[in-house]
C-alpha cells in the first residue's frame, strides 16, 4: 500500500484528519508522521503492526460466524466464474 501510494493519499487528505473515517488503520499512523510526533520508519512499523491485529480481529469474528463457506485464495476466481 505504501508503494502504490498511501503516504501521498494521507498528504492529501491531511486537512480532514479529524474526520471520523480518518481515523483507521494506515492513516492515523500517518497522521502521527506528518504532525511530527514519530518518525516514518515508525510509522511504517506501526502500519504494518496494525494492519495485521485489525486481520486477525477480522479472522477471528469470521470464524464464529455460522454458513460460511471458506475457499482456497487461488479459487476465488473459479468460484466467481461459477456463480
Amino acid at each position: 500500500m505504501i508503494k502504490e501510494g498511501l503516504l501521498e493519499e494521507v498528504k492529501e487528505l491531511y486537512l480532514f484528519r479529524n474526520l471520523k473515517p480518518l481515523h483507521t488503520v494506515g492513516y492515523t499512523e500517518f497522521f502521527d508522521y506528518l504532525d511530527g510526533i514519530i518518525n516514518l520508519e515508525t510509522a511504517i512499523t506501526l502500519f504494518k503492526q496494525h494492519t495485521r491485529n485489525y486481520a486477525k480481529r477480522q479472522l477471528t469474528w469470521l470464524r464464529k460466524e455460522e454458513g460460511l463457506e471458506w475457499i482456497p485464495a487461488d479459487m476465488v476466481e473459479n468460484f466467481l466464474t461459477k456463480s
